[in-house]
């Protein structure tokens, strides 16, 4: 795998920021002595998550599951808390956490799925969950009006019918009602009679409510909901699919399901994974569209292809001119080794870093990067000059290693396109003196200060190679190795 020399300038946040499967979350935990915020690695928070949301689960499938909804939000919503110091807090609001109930088994089941998330065109998946959908989950966007994803539509859940969701019920004064309103800012009749639902989401669910008494008026019925629990309890009114009427001087409920109901039933999800579906298959039932992995998927790309390279983008018109610029790039390449290109060269072209980040694994400062005929790259926004380079360069990694002996080593290998990249030879140290970087130097991706440092050393000890013995000799060395008679400094790894 080859990187980029041309290291991207990116601001400090994305600098720093590490590869998912590596991340850890700033959370906020309530203790008796009052609010602490502890760093926890992922899988201990998914596995919290799932003592916290999903302790109950029967199926060993539907708990995976909820570890890759449960990982795929938290990652999602990483940050949510940034103003306040942490990242996400331990409630409902986020997700519920229980470090102190964690189990051997849901431990297991965390590791087992380990940095697996949904993805939805090369964006983590917006992964809500509820108890009980009531036979039926709820589209997004009658919860979330900005939230429209295509995997978050309204659908029949027979699991959850069979799993046995059932009606609940539920009534209380008037006058209580009303008062559980305004405590909460929310403008009440003070003599509450009746409430009507006056207008439903496309799954039955109430999404307006009319309240009758001495100064009638209309609310939303998920702000009514939430006021109810708030101050009355969860336990009251267990979700918006519900209607009301009044009888014996009181407000009466009877209602289906629990929760918000959209995207994954963890009643229907348990039920599932005991009929013998796999996590996979539960999945992509509630998320339907999206792809599970540790690295981004499901990206909409469409293919241009040129002489030599195919380019492949999700926004052909933009990225048009890059393909140019690599045909032109290749030639050039090809030129100055004398080497001919490998086919079916592929370059991908990712929409922005944090998506080249996620597909890739690799650091947002790496502007792209090689791995036999294939390039990753980020959008980048740089001057057509810097873009140009940026092709180039890669380019000269294809053509390396299409041609290189299977033992010449990675400082050769590296060192040389970066010689080969620069307008005119670089000056550095002699052969003698120059400074060999390790494979892991010129491997690691953690510290880019570090990187350049070894690039620059490869680069001047292919140099001074150069010097001694002119281009066409080193050139050739590529497909020979190179040879005894060259005399090698000690490799330095400090």
């Amino acid at each position: 795998m080859k990187r980029a020399a041309g290291f991207l300038q990116l601001s400090l946040a994305l600098l720093l920021a590490l590869p998912l499967a590596a991340a850890t979350l700033k959370v906020q935990i309530r203790t008796p002595r009052g609010n602490r915020i502890v760093e926890l690695p992922i899988e201990k928070y998914v596995a919290a998550a799932l003592a916290g949301e999903a302790s109950v689960f029967g199926s060993s499938e539907a708990l995976k599951a909820m570890a890759v909804v449960a990982r795929t939000y938290a990652i999602r919503m990483r940050g949510r808390h940034a103003a306040e110091g942490f990242d996400l807090c331990a409630s409902t609001h986020c997700q519920h956490i229980d470090p102190d109930a964690v189990t051997p088994r849901l431990q297991q089941i965390a590791d087992a799925t380990a940095g697996e998330m949904l993805w939805f065109g090369g964006k983590l998946a917006f992964t809500p969950y509820s108890l009980d959908c009531g036979g039926r989950t709820e589209d997004a966007s009658a919860v979330w009006p900005e939230e429209s994803a295509p995997y978050l539509k309204s659908h029949d859940d027979p699991y959850c019918a069979r799993a046995g969701s059932g009606e609940w019920h539920w009534s209380a004064g008037g006058a209580g009602i009303a008062e559980a309103l305004l405590r909460q800012g929310l403008h009440s009749p003070v003599r509450l009679t009746e409430i009507r639902v006056v207008q439903r989401t496309p799954s039955g669910r109430a999404q307006q409510l009319e309240l009758d008494g001495d100064a009638p008026l209309r609310i939303a019925a998920g702000a009514f909901r939430f006021a109810v629990g708030r101050e009355l309890g969860w336990n009251t009114l267990r979700s918006d699919w519900f209607d009301a009427h009044a009888g014996n001087g009181k407000l009466l409920f009877t209602g289906r399901g629990s929760g918000h109901g959209v995207g994954l039933c963890q009643r229907g999800a348990d039920q599932m994974g005991a009929e013998g579906r796999g996590y996979r298959e539960i999945l992509a039932y509630y998320f339907p569209g999206t792809s599970p992995g540790a690295a981004a998927r499901g990206f909409d790309w469409q293919r241009l292809g040129g002489e030599s390279i195919a380019l492949y983008t999700t926004r052909p018109a933009q990225d048009a001119p890059v393909l140019a610029a690599a045909e032109r790039a290749l030639r050039a390449d090809q030129q100055r080794t004398g080497w001919s290109a490998p086919r079916a060269i592929e370059i991908h072209v990712y929409p922005d870093a944090q998506t080249f980040r996620d597909a890739t694994g690799e650091p947002g400062w790496i502007a792209a990067y090689a791995h036999g005929s294939r390039i990753e790259m980020q959008q980048l926004r740089d001057p057509p000059r810097d873009r140009d380079a940026t092709l180039r360069h890669e380019l000269l990694h294809v053509l390396v290693e299409s041609q290189a002996a299977p033992a010449l080593p990675l400082w050769f290998r590296e060192g040389l396109v970066e010689y080969l990249s620069e307008p005119a030879a670089p000056r550095g140290p002699t052969w003698s003196q120059a400074r060999i970087p390790s494979d892991a130097e010129l491997r690691q991706t953690k510290d880019a200060a570090r990187a350049r440092r070894a690039y620059a050393d490869a680069a001047a000890a292919v140099a001074d190679l150069v010097r001694r013995y002119g281009e066409t000799d080193v050139l050739r060395w590529v497909k020979s190795g190179i040879p005894s008679n060259a005399s090698r400094p000690p490799v330095n790894t400090k």
